[in-house]
């Protein structure tokens, strides 16, 4: 195969008068400084917040009394021209990271901002070309970026992961991480642990191997690649036929992980297996797909795996978020999959705490108390179609729960909305769409939660329903209060002990991303990216027609 090179990547540093430098803030910002995240909650240092993925922040001056005198204290937009890579949705999907007073924050098509997040200012952009024929799933997003040691990372569409200078936004070094003509790309955020840069994969809907991937932090190369799906052989090679199917099989890592420093074990979700929803060319459990894998930080071996659903049928992913915590002792691991069941899991080893449901409508099957599954409803005969919930994009898509020590409960944007998959076998073809079906999700007869549930039983406390389903990721605070978009726009404030909506603003497009929190100057603000357009087809077809746009509004109380 003859391999077209991109042109290189540009840094339109020089062409804006709007552009300059940042301060040297991110020089400072160490593994040690990463590993006590949340001892400085007036910054937001890594995907998550802190290495755990609970997405709290301690910070509480917008608290449930104050929350309602929250006004935009300021918007950055960024208007988009000309060919883009893919599909093309104009649609932030990142969680900004804040350090001393800078924001930094990707957007779609190789683009990357530092912002002054006091004022919204922009302080330099970068823009990494990609070519416009990039085999995409599901849009043409990027999920944020990493910083450390003077750097900030990204990993592009095309597969590359670049380190950026976070003062000037010049590029520093450029690594390649996969074949983008076989269908490899890149959404994830980067996650820096020790002296790495871990990345995972994507492009599972085109018949690749899915990997994680660490870089070295200073030079770009590569110190180990773990595959998640093994060869003949390997651990695991018995849950796959004999033949290609496992050199094809998906099982991509496109959600950042956390990380456990004590056990110094990353915990990654794996995507579904390929073809989505055509079993009969894989049979087995197909490992290590739609699993959580625990992998040594160090070397990459894969030291315990829970899978939530075998042998897939359902494009039921798992690669959404695990978050750790402490109770009663045991170190655990809640995991709120695509297939409805919220998995708890002891994080040592892997071992089953306990598994409920959390999904609203569940009929493709069943999982038991002891982790039992059992299909009820599947694609079985070609051209028949089923009609099943929750439909790919999940009872919880990729978008992320949040903890709270304070309350001990968890915050789920829960999606209940199914689809009719009618199998259609497909012979694989390199970076075409390797599906394995037709399918056709609801656009009538959906709904949306944000639920609170117990982290010590798995049980529902309160629930708020929206005519919609709940497609963005939430955040809990200091202030006793939990932040969720709508994909109609609104962005929402509910009191974390009884779910009561107190605060509400409409920013004027839909909510797929990951608000975050920050102070500067000892004031408190709430950070969130809209735009509404990735993937709108498997998620809420219904509102292909809503508004889209793209921004990152910042909201404070008034000084």
């Amino acid at each position: 195969m003859e391999y077209i090179q991109a042109p290189p990547a540009v840094n339109f540093s020089e062409l804006s008068p709007m552009v300059g430098s940042a301060p040297p803030v991110a020089q400072d910002v160490t593994y040690e400084r990463i590993l006590q995240a949340r001892t400085e909650p007036q910054n937001w240092l890594t995907y998550y917040g802190a290495y755990d993925g609970q997405r709290y922040s301690p910070l509480d001056q917008i608290n449930a009394e104050s929350v309602k005198r929250l006004t935009p204290a300021w918007v950055y937009q960024f208007g988009s021209a000309g060919f883009h890579a893919g599909q093309s949705t104009y649609a932030f999907e990142a969680a900004p990271i804040i350090v001393d007073g800078v924001m930094y924050v990707s957007g779609w098509d190789g683009w990357v901002w530092a912002l002054d997040a006091r004022t919204g200012r922009q302080l330099w952009q970068y823009k990494h070309a990609i070519p416009f024929d990039v085999s995409l799933c599901c849009g043409n997003v990027n999920r944020g970026v990493a910083v450390a040691q003077g750097k900030v990372f990204v990993a592009t569409l095309n597969a590359h992961v670049v380190a950026l200078d976070a003062v000037t936004g010049e590029c520093v070094w450029d690594a390649t991480n996969g074949d983008v003509r076989a269908g490899e790309s890149a959404t994830v955020a980067p996650l820096v642990v020790k002296d790495k840069v871990i990345v995972g994969s994507s492009g599972g809907e085109f018949g690749v191997r899915g990997h994680l991937d660490a870089f070295r932090l200073e030079t770009g190369e590569r110190a180990w690649r773990t595959y998640t799906v093994p060869r003949p052989g390997e651990p695991g090679s018995d849950t796959w036929p004999d033949g290609p199917a496992w050199a094809r099989g998906g099982g991509n890592t496109w959600v950042t992980g956390t990380y456990d420093p004590e056990l110094n074990l990353l915990y990654w979700g794996t995507g579904n297996p390929a073809p989505d929803f055509d079993g009969e060319v894989r049979a087995g459990d197909n490992l290590h797909t739609d699993s959580i894998i625990a992998v040594d930080a160090d070397n990459g071996d894969i030291r315990w795996h829970y899978q939530c659903t075998p042998h897939d049928v359902w494009d039921y992913d798992s690669n959404m978020e695990s978050i750790l915590y402490d109770l009663d002792g045991q170190k655990l691991l809640a995991h709120f999959d695509k297939n409805g069941y919220l998995f708890t899991l002891n994080r040592t080893n892997g071992a089953r705490a306990r598994v409920t449901p959390f999904g609203e409508r569940i009929t493709w099957g069943e999982i038991d108390v002891e982790g039992n599954v059992t299909p009820r409803i599947s694609p079985e005969k070609e051209g028949e179609p089923v009609h099943f919930w929750p439909g790919p994009a999940g009872a919880k898509e990729w978008t992320h729960a949040a903890y709270s020590p304070r309350t001990r409960l968890f915050y789920v944007p829960v999606q209940d909305v199914g689809a009719e998959v009618t199998l259609r076998h497909r012979e694989f073809k390199e970076s075409i769409p390797y599906w394995g079906a037709s399918v056709t999700v609801d656009a009538q007869d959906m709904q949306g939660f944000v639920k609170a549930v117990s982290a010590a039983t798995g049980e529902e406390v309160w629930r708020w329903r929206n005519e919609t389903p709940m497609s963005a990721s939430v955040l809990a605070t200091g202030g006793d209060l939990v932040f969720a978009g709508e994909p109609s726009g609104e962005f929402d404030a509910f009191d974390a002990h009884t779910g009561e909506p107190l605060w509400q603003f409409q920013t004027g497009s839909g909510h797929h991303s990951n608000p975050t929190t920050y102070s500067v100057d000892g004031r408190q603000y709430i950070a969130v990216p809209v735009g509404w357009g990735s993937w709108i087809e498997g998620i809420v077809p219904g509102m292909l027609g809503a508004s889209h746009g793209d921004a990152v509004f910042a909201f404070a109380l008034p000084e």
